[in-house]
């Protein structure tokens, strides 16, 4: 069954937008759309026809996003780990920016720091690695 149009364009929006970030690929577990960096999820979209699902990691605005009246701890247990669902109905207007800061602050929260630091500074030139120190000499003992 082919998506509801209501449903197809904020999709393909926060799917493109999540994209966007370093080394972010898609995935389809559940017949979900699941976004990933290196391997872990940091958003889902899912839903039947009459309801579209973004749900994503907030460890710093989960409790201010837990009183919008269409955000819910995610099931499976993960709501205790900051997970939060927003479920929007048909005709329901989806908050296209709100929902990309909390797609940008899941990614935060799941992808390395170098990913972080790469996203934040996309001019700069990554650091050498440190040459590791060869090993000392030992001193020799006096003789005897």
């Amino acid at each position: 069954m082919a998506r509801a149009k209501w449903i197809r364009e904020p999709e393909d929006v926060l799917r493109q937008f999540a994209l966007k970030f370093p080394e972010a690929t898609e995935d389809h577990p559940w017949d979900h759309i699941a976004i990933k960096v290196k391997g872990k999820t940091f958003v889902f979209l899912s839903g039947p026809d009459d309801i579209f699902n973004v749900t994503c990691k907030l460890p710093s605005s989960s409790r201010m996003a837990l009183a919008l009246p269409f955000a819910q701890p995610t099931g499976y247990g993960l709501g205790k780990s900051g997970w939060v669902t927003a479920s929007f109905k048909t005709g329901d207007q989806v908050p296209l920016d709100r929902m990309a800061e909390w797609i940008e602050e899941s990614f935060r929260a799941v992808a390395p720091k170098k990913l972080v630091a790469a996203y934040d500074n996309p001019d700069a030139v990554p650091a050498a690695k440190k040459k590791t120190a060869t090993r000392k000499p030992t001193a020799q003992k006096p003789k005897k």
